[in-house]
């Protein structure tokens, strides 16, 4: 404890000198004690919706040679002031000098009032103990991508068609808008229309077109053969990639 006050109070005279100096990342410790792996949700990336509410875990993997004693809670900040701070976390030993500690937060878009400038990159602030009192903080421990969920639809017509005739295959990419607690079209992004045949399993690539001023979408082909259609969204920083459901065109 006595270790805290003095690093607590060094960042106090940091904070009261930042008009004089360049700020610095607030990273410290003291002895051994490392952090060498943070996994958040998985994959490190988190898609919020509008409604529903999303636990997000955080993993923070830490060594010592005398072994881990605990983790305070994990702060996850991102743009727009975005600020959320995990439960107590759990630490479980990998082997003497190794352990993974766990926790967790709730996001809630109904009730936590995200903004659309949330989505974006965000960091995790770890502090880790070690059993013999050394410690590590790292102010950006690991990042990872917060976003707002999409949705991607095609509709591919007329169901059947004739060989050689077009085929036209309109849809929607949307975004989910926190401020709204709704979705809306996600404009000017790259979509590709994609074919896959019956009886297989691997789509192509058809061709790629813009989404328009509302998010919708639309391409012709030339039929050809009995398959499936499908719009598939590669992702930005801020919304997640996403693939729509197949429809099936009949051609005779």
């Amino acid at each position: 404890m006595r270790i805290r006050v003095t690093v607590a109070a060094v960042a106090g005279a940091l904070a009261l000198s930042a008009l004089a100096v360049p700020a610095a990342q607030a990273d410290g410790g003291v002895g051994d004690t490392t952090i060498t792996k943070v996994v958040v949700d998985g994959d490190n990336k988190v898609s919020v919706g509008t409604s529903a509410a999303k636990t997000i875990k955080v993993s923070v993997t830490a060594q010592d040679d005398s072994g881990i004693a605990g983790a305070d809670g994990f702060t996850l900040s991102g743009p727009d002031y975005g600020f959320f701070t995990t439960s107590k976390p759990t630490c479980t030993a990998v082997s003497s000098t190794t352990s993974t500690c766990t926790a967790s937060v709730l996001v809630d878009p109904k009730v936590d009032y995200l903004s659309n400038a949330n989505a974006g990159t965000w960091y995790v602030e770890a502090w880790i103990d070690a059993e013999d009192g050394d410690f590590v903080w790292q102010e950006k421990a690991g990042s990872f991508k917060f976003q707002r969920a999409s949705q991607l639809t095609v509709n591919a017509s007329p169901e059947p068609v004739y060989k050689g005739k077009t085929i036209t295959a309109t849809g929607k990419l949307s975004r989910a808008n926190w401020e709204t607690l709704k979705y809306a079209g996600y404009t000017n992004q790259p979509v590709k229309l994609q074919f896959r045949k019956a009886g297989t399993s691997t789509y192509t690539t058809v061709k790629t077109v813009y989404s328009d001023q509302y998010g919708n979408l639309k391409a012709t082909v030339t039929a050809s053969t009995d398959g499936y259609f499908r719009y598939s969204f590669a992702g930005t920083t801020t919304t997640p990639a996403v693939n729509a459901t197949g429809d099936f065109v009949d051609v005779r």
